[in-house]
């Protein structure tokens, strides 16, 4: 019988034993995921964990004492300091870290949760496709869901008047994203920030805009200052 090669009888912890005692470096080890932020696996897909440096504690969600009129229920977007909170009770919210629209492109007056979708298809928009026909042209006829997929996980889809206004409140693979002014337009979250904020937002829901002076006068001048200049540093994709 031919005999079989020495080190495929070795088990897999054998041979780690083996390249050891050559010098050989174990493998590095899986960096540890932040809580809350980690692999999640939903609807067949895997949701990829974001990385510690792209989810810094700054951006993580949290319970924060809340000081706005709004009344609980009522999702307010603040672009300029890319936060987006859902007032829970009188005087708190949670705050979730944020993508806006660059310059000229983001949503700017109040609006309603119109419908709500679980891993939603995406097309982009007839504008988008005419301004940008080098990224959008081959994806006008839609791209399926999935982690590739633009709209990620989740998607709120932002309604006035009955009529749907195009912008969405929608999930991310793009980690990289939050926390700036680079979209082309809606509003982006972690998809393990919009998993959570989804099962807490019905269709109704009142979803209203910052201005940049109600911004200065609730998060501070220097924080708005700030996310400005950093706005300003940032390219335009």
């Amino acid at each position: 019988m031919r005999a079989i090669p020495f080190l495929r009888t070795l088990s897999a912890l054998s041979v780690a034993a083996l390249l050891a005692a050559c010098g050989a470096p174990p493998p590095p080890a899986a960096p540890p995921e932040v809580a809350g932020y980690g692999t999640i696996e939903d609807g067949g897909f895997t949701i990829a964990a974001v990385p510690e440096t792209y989810v810094p504690p700054e951006n993580r969600r949290t319970t924060v004492a809340y000081s706005g009129s709004e009344k609980p229920g009522t999702i307010i977007i603040d672009p300029h300091v890319k936060y987006l909170y859902l007032v829970t009770a009188e005087g708190e919210a949670d705050r979730y870290r944020i993508a806006v629209g660059a310059e000229g492109r983001g949503l700017r007056s109040t609006t309603y949760v119109g419908r709500k979708a679980e891993w939603p298809y995406w097309t982009p928009t007839a504008n988008m496709v005419r301004t940008q026909p080098e990224k959008y042209a081959a994806l006008a006829g839609g791209m399926a869901p999935g982690p590739e997929n633009p709209l990620g996980a989740r998607a709120l889809y932002l309604y006035r008047g009955g009529q749907d206004t195009m912008f969405r409140i929608h999930g991310t693979g793009d980690y990289t994203s939050i926390g700036n002014a680079t979209s082309a337009g809606c509003i982006r979250l972690y998809n393990q920030d919009i998993l959570e904020l989804y099962t807490k937002v019905p269709t109704s829901t009142t979803v209203k805009v910052r201005s940049v002076a109600e911004s200065r006068l609730l998060e501070g001048d220097d924080a708005v200052d700030a996310a400005l200049a950093r706005d300003a540093a940032m390219p335009i994709n």
